[in-house]
């Protein structure tokens, strides 16, 4: 028997850090995380492979940051592009243009200004390739039947009768979670719009009479209205559109079928069934937003849509759960290394007020959108100006601070000083002890930790505005955790708090 199973009356029973249950975009940047920082962790989905559509598509400038961070950006941004303006059709005829998600210039502290158009399947895709370049991988086909835990650790059990004991568990298995079912744990939450809703992936044809240049709205179409969103695709995919539809009848029942696909199509749009070439992928759904009422039970963890439903609108779904999985990467990792067990504790308190405000953005949006097809997304989307200013791990010790000052607790911008780019001193699974503009001493910094030069790395530049002048103790997800004009009371911190 292998060091990585232990006996059990009926099977071999595999053996892991951390169970992560579901491989959408959740689970593989989890795991993505896990494996650079070389905790042992075992990645399960109940389907026989990654999700084949584009639903979750818009990446939004932080998460962008976060794959950065993850070494997968460029490729990123080589399969995906700009959003495309907005027309407006009414059947065969276009009408007026607009920018639904207002641009913003690139600086020196946000590097990746504006959302970038890319389906879910190609930045699962890429996920999935960074993690098998780290060593890691999917056991696709795994559904999981039973979950139990104790003091030590969590029991998953699976349809093919195999058992998975892991320290702990991670659910990323989506809205109607099944980790979370057998947990006992309930989502509350709000029907955002009854009318039901259909998306799909379709192919055109070339002599499509649309241009790729534009996301096609038609709201006025009859039995509801539809966008058609082109999406980037490698060159022998052809011409690929997303399709939303919108049933005016709340009675309606979507129809998923290829058949009722290109039907729908022919009737509401400038698109006859003989533009359509192939219906991709299609599915059904109802615009609702709902939170879970915990984000933890014991040593499992909710993140993802398994913890908060969001609306299509704002492109903010993808984005939360991604940012979930990054806040809850290093803390896993660093309890595992012997960190308090308490250090747990910050992962719901930081990311339910985060998950209550987007779902409340998300829904404002739907519903602003439906009362004006031009409304415009703005800052409010790019999930920058989220923070932690309330959290436990957090401690500012600079004294009359302007109201605008980058405080602790807040994202930590990049910038290039001293030959340094700071989201590359940032970038990787330790910590960042930061100066600016000061010569203060650095001496050794006391840990639980046998050597914290490897979770701690140092790094010095000239004064930059976007700082201001001080010591900054920068956390392995890009926020700033203790900032002070000296590191006076740095080793207090880590002491408290155990996070290194």
């Amino acid at each position: 028997m292998s060091k990585d199973t232990v006996a059990s009356t009926e099977t071999a029973t595999e053996t892991t850090d951390v169970l992560i249950v579901g491989a959408g975009p959740t689970g593989l940047a989890l795991a993505t995380d896990l494996a650079r920082r070389g905790t042992r962790a075992l990645l399960v989905e109940r389907s026989d492979g990654l999700f084949p559509g584009s639903r979750g598509k818009g990446l939004q400038p932080r998460t962008q940051e976060v794959l950065y961070d993850l070494g997968v950006l460029e490729e990123i941004h080589a399969a995906g592009t700009e959003y495309p303006r907005m027309r407006i059709w009414e059947g065969a005829e276009p009408g007026d243009e607009w920018v639904m998600m207002q641009r913003s210039e690139q600086t020196e502290g946000v590097p990746f200004a504006n959302a970038w158009l890319i389906p879910q399947s190609r930045t699962q895709a890429i996920l999935y390739a960074r993690l098998r370049e780290l060593g890691g991988d999917v056991r696709f086909g795994a559904a999981l039947t039973g979950l139990t835990q104790d003091a030590d650790g969590v029991t998953a059990t699976f349809g093919d009768g195999s058992a998975v004991r892991a320290r702990y568990a991670v659910a990323a298995d989506g809205g109607r979670s099944t980790v979370r079912g057998l947990l006992g744990v309930g989502m509350t939450g709000e029907t955002v719009d009854p009318k039901p809703m259909l998306v799909a992936d379709v192919r055109v044809t070339d002599d499509a009479p649309i241009p790729d240049t534009h996301w096609h709205v038609w709201p006025k179409a009859p039995e509801g209205g539809v966008a058609f969103c082109p999406l980037p695709m490698a060159e022998d995919k052809g011409r690929v559109y997303q399709l939303a539809a919108q049933y005016a009848d709340e009675s309606a029942v979507p129809d998923t079928s290829p058949e009722a696909v290109t039907k729908l199509l022919a009737t509401r749009t400038a698109l006859s069934e003989e533009h359509v070439a192939e219906v991709l992928w299609a599915s059904d759904f109802r615009a609702r937003a709902a939170l879970a009422d915990r984000f933890r039970v014991g040593r499992v963890f909710l993140a993802g849509d398994a913890a908060h439903v969001h609306s299509p609108a704002g492109g903010q779904g993808l984005n939360t759960s991604v940012q979930d999985a990054y806040n809850l990467g290093w803390k896993l990792a660093a309890v595992l290394s012997g960190a308090p067990a308490r250090l747990l504790d910050t992962y719901e308190e930081e990311r339910i007020p985060v998950a209550a405000g987007i779902l409340g953005i998300s829904t404002r949006i739907h519903r602003a959108g439906a009362a004006d097809q031009h409304t415009q997304r703005g800052d409010e989307v790019r999930q920058l100006g989220i923070g932690y200013r309330e959290s436990t791990l957090t401690r500012e010790t600079r004294p009359g601070l302007a109201d605008d000052a980058l405080r602790a607790g807040d994202r930590a911008p990049d910038g290039r000083r001293g030959g340094v780019r700071l989201f590359d001193a940032f970038r990787g699974p330790h910590w960042t002890l930061l100066t600016v503009d000061t010569d203060a001493e650095l001496p050794p910094l006391k840990s639980n930790l046998s050597d914290l030069s490897d979770f701690i790395h140092t790094t010095r530049i000239p004064a930059y505005e976007a700082y201001g002048r001080g010591v900054f103790l920068i956390r392995p997800d890009g926020y700033v955790a203790w900032a002070g004009e000296t590191t006076e009371g740095l080793d207090q911190y880590l002491t408290e708090t155990g996070v290194a």
